[in-house]
């Protein structure tokens, strides 16, 4: 008895014993599933699949016919070697198994963002309420997807946070990738590469994070440029200081360019009222006036249907001087004259000098024709900030004393109606330059009085290009009167071959020397000379691009596979390699995931394109991209101009040709690493506020340290940051302008009389 009950007893014991070993096991993992829980939400960040690292290649100076650059190749040991030719970028899936042992991703949505920034919207406008406001959003960006910013609560509710972590992984399951997948595309990226592996965020150096926080402790002093100009100061177009000292202006010298010393980096004030642009193709038709709010050229031209003053808006019935009936009507006399022009098929990329406001230009997108319309800054007041309000495509150039930015041999067609350009005078240097850009088998469309009135002056000047245009080989093909507009047009053709330059008698105007090359375009002043027809089929020009809209996807004929791609791959492979990327990211990214209304998106600039696949990409919206080849780059624009788009040579560390406020996006890859090595990135990024509208967006692809001061320095401006991505040491950021305008002013003495 007594055995049995101390074994009931000890039973009871042991079965008390299990029992609270079973609810301390059930506490111990509730605790470590809460503790898991937690942590999980208060590091949130978003988890992809997909990013956009690149191989890295480097771009070297070799831009002979052999290829454009010496690439890097990356060793066992995790340096890089320079080699020739090309190796292939590692796929986005090797990066993701390369990464699966620990991902230092740092994605911030716009949600964050707001947060962040409406501790920054708290203080005044003053300059240290500036500074105070970019520190404390800076200190956002660490790597843990933490914030120890005024404006957001580190006690953040544990339930809310799990709650939005499952929401946006849900949301993610349904909806498309930010990045495009490694086995849809492989990310191109022309870059100097570094010695030592890739790295990512979590593993940067104490060295970079010092000097990280070093800049972002910095802040910017932004302050309000002060010009005789005012809302429409462009810098290297109002150096007033340097026009005055212009021994003569007789080749209209004082509407060049002429760039201060040292690029501003102030910002360009608003006009009073201004308001959101009217979008296309409202804006063909109807701008704001107050946006731009020059009534000279209504009260000078409104006869001929330029623009007319109508209550707060500016109207443009469609008119020209030439065309007073309307453009349309026009472009299809002109077509009618002669069929084999094909707007839009045979003839996509035009060049229409002398524009006026763009009438021209904005009623070609009617038959799917690109023109480059470009007139100067002059009395004619604000005919391109007129254009580019509208959606047309524009710049602010004259034909001087200097070759237009543009290389040779790529326009389908050339168009002036009454342009007043002198084109005979001085052994027809202007026309000459014509004759250079003009791509062979291109037209000359002449509207002028000297086609069709017959008193003794235009009588004169006909004589004259007539003399002219025999000499330099172009055959008149046609001659017609539109009777609607009471006005003429004469259409010349440029040869396609030299035969007509060793049949001539005379050597006037003389050919070229060998060496004048005739792509050289930036700062090149005029000559009167005749350019050769390309004789070697590998030669851009040497054959008529495909029909639009093939061209645009089609190889151009002269690239070869013995040379070299700018990304390191045999040209015709780095060709498609670079379209099928930009479609992918688009298509992918941009489109879908960025949050862009893109039918409030008309005027875009590439500031460093390459092959135009970005521009390509994007072709069947009712957008226009100005296509950037920064002069330091390799020069790829006569590619873009043969995929029927079109381009501009330019130096970022001076100021664009264009008026403020005219592009409403902007795309930039890795364009400020590249540039802040020749000039400061803050001169660079205050020409960005310049041409970019209130409300704009700024896409930005760069390495991280770069995208970190870029969002530095947009934020300092009060701009939205939408997105900062950073993975790998490779990032991408999607700002949108502000309103924000400074109250302090910096008095730039070059652009005061």
């Amino acid at each position: 008895m007594a055995g049995g009950s101390y074994f009931h007893s000890g039973g009871r014991k042991l079965s008390d014993f299990c029992s609270k070993i079973t609810v301390v096991t059930f506490l111990g993992i509730s605790f470590i599933g809460i503790w898991m829980l937690i942590s999980s939400s208060s590091s949130f960040s978003i988890p992809l699949q997909n990013s956009e690292i690149s191989s890295t290649l480097k771009v070297t100076n070799n831009l002979s016919g052999q290829g454009f650059l010496v690439n890097a190749k990356r060793e066992e040991d995790g340096t890089f070697q320079e080699e020739k030719g090309f190796r292939r970028g590692r796929s986005l899936k090797e990066i993701e198994d390369e990464e699966s042992e620990g991902d230092s991703s740092n994605l911030r949505n716009e949600e964050e963002n707001q947060e962040n920034s409406q501790s920054s919207s708290s203080g005044d406008e003053s300059q240290s309420g500036d500074e105070s406001s970019n520190q404390e959003n800076s200190e956002s960006t660490s790597s843990g997807g933490e914030s120890d910013t005024g404006g957001e609560d580190s006690n953040t509710d544990e339930n809310g946070d799990l709650k939005l972590e499952t929401e946006k992984a849900k949301k993610k399951e349904t909806e498309n990738e930010i990045f495009p997948a490694g086995d849809q595309s492989e990310i191109l990226k022309e870059t100097t590469t570094q010695n030592g592996p890739w790295s990512t965020q979590a593993a940067e150096s104490e060295k970079e994070n010092e000097s990280q926080d070093s800049s972002l402790s910095k802040g910017y002093k932004w302050k309000l440029c002060k010009t005789d100009a005012g809302p429409d100061y462009i810098p290297c177009l109002d150096n007033l200081q340097v026009i005055r000292k212009l021994p003569t202006t007789s080749h209209y010298e004082h509407r060049e360019r002429h760039c201060p010393a040292e690029a501003p980096t102030c910002l360009v004030p608003l006009p009073s009222g201004y308001k959101q642009p009217i979008g296309w193709p409202r804006s063909r038709e109807q701008i704001w006036y107050s946006n731009v709010p020059h009534a000279k050229l209504a009260k000078v031209k409104g006869h001929q249907n330029w623009v007319k003053v109508t209550g707060e808006y500016l109207t443009f019935p469609g008119g020209g001087t030439q065309f007073k009936q309307g453009a349309l009507h026009y472009i299809d006399f002109i077509q009618k004259t002669l069929p084999q022009i094909s707007w839009g098929k045979q003839t996509r990329v035009i060049l229409d000098v002398g524009c006026g406001v763009a009438s021209f230009g904005g009623y070609l997108f009617e038959r799917d024709v690109l023109a480059m319309s470009l007139a100067p800054k002059d009395e004619h007041e604000a005919q391109v900030q007129f254009a580019l309000e509208r959606g047309i495509p524009a710049i602010s150039a004259v034909m001087g004393t200097k070759r237009l930015p543009f290389p040779g041999k790529v326009f389908d067609a050339v168009h002036c109606a009454r342009c007043r350009v002198p084109w005979h005078i001085e052994g027809g240097k202007l026309l000459l330059e014509l004759n250079r850009v003009l791509r062979p088998g291109g037209h000359f469309i002449w509207s002028a009085t000297p086609v069709y009135r017959k008193d003794e002056e235009n009588v004169g000047i006909w004589e004259a290009m007539s003399r002219l245009t025999k000499s330099m080989c172009w055959e008149l093909v046609e001659i017609n009167e539109d009777k609607l507009n009471e006005v003429g047009v004469a259409i010349y053709r440029k040869p396609t071959s030299n035969d007509c330059y060793q049949s001539r008698t005379q050597n006037d105007p003389p050919m070229c020397e060998e060496a004048d090359d005739s792509d050289a375009a930036w700062n090149i002043t005029l000559q009167a000379c005749l350019h050769k027809a390309p004789a070697d089929s590998s030669a851009h020009g040497s054959k008529w691009p495909a029909k639009w809209p093939l061209r645009s996807e089609k190889l151009p004929s002269w690239l070869r596979s013995s040379q070299v791609g700018v990304y390191g791959k045999a040209a015709p492979e780095d060709f498609a390699a670079d379209d099928e990327h930009w479609k992918n990211v688009v298509s992918k990214s941009y489109l879908n995931e960025l949050g862009i209304n893109w039918s409030q998106v008309r005027n875009v600039m590439d500031m460093k394109a390459v092959y135009g696949g970005f521009a390509a990409a994007l072709k069947d919206l009712k957008v226009w991209v100005m296509n950037v080849v920064p002069i330091d780059s390799p020069d790829t624009l006569p590619i873009i101009y043969d995929r029927g788009l079109f381009g501009i040579y330019h130096d970022w560390c001076e100021s664009f040709s264009t008026y403020p406020r005219s592009y409403d996006l902007l795309h930039a890859d890795h364009l400020f690493s590249d540039i802040k090595k020749r000039c400061t990135i803050e001169s660079v990024f205050a020409e960005v506020d310049r041409i970019l509208r209130p409300e704009g967006k700024l896409i930005v692809r760069d390495n991280a340290e770069t995208i970190l001061e870029i969002e530095n320095m947009a934020r300092s401006l009060k701009w939205k940051v939408k997105m900062s991505y950073s993975k790998n040491g490779e990032g991408l950021l999607f700002v949108q302008k502000s309103f924000w305008r400074p109250n302090q002013e910096q008095i730039i003495k070059s652009a005061i009389a």
